[in-house]
């Protein structure tokens, strides 16, 4: 019984660390274009659509498409729809996580500076 109960806390820690390591590539990997962290830097001031990001980026509606996929993906943006519209946001785990870190995300194997993000 007790070593049931052990190999079910090793799963357990193994599952977080393995997440933990997946969650940082997944968000690095997003972050380490310039168009996106540009999306990222104006989701953190507003709520956009596509075709809003596209005007005020200036860049091609499919790219931002494109684009916001990954960012949904590596779970930095989500989607809410309003009638035809979708709204993009940043998702509030990771506003929290900005909060508590502050601009800069720490990894420990590395960290990206939201502060020093292009315009």
């Amino acid at each position: 019984m007790a070593s049931h109960f052990f190999v079910e806390q090793i799963g357990d820690l193994l599952h977080i660390l393995l997440m933990s390591k997946t969650d940082c590539t997944d968000i690095l990997k997003a972050l380490a274009d310039r168009s996106r962290m540009r999306i990222v830097k104006a989701l953190l001031a507003k709520d956009h659509g596509v075709n809003d990001l596209a005007g005020e980026l200036k860049l091609s509606q499919y790219n931002v498409s494109k684009h916001l996929r990954v960012l949904k993906q590596a779970g930095i943006v989500g989607m809410q729809p309003d009638g035809t519209r979708r709204e993009y946001f940043i998702v509030n785990d990771f506003r929290e996580r900005l909060k508590k870190e502050g601009p800069v995300l720490d990894f420990g194997c590395c960290s990206f500076r939201f502060d020093q993000m292009p315009d």
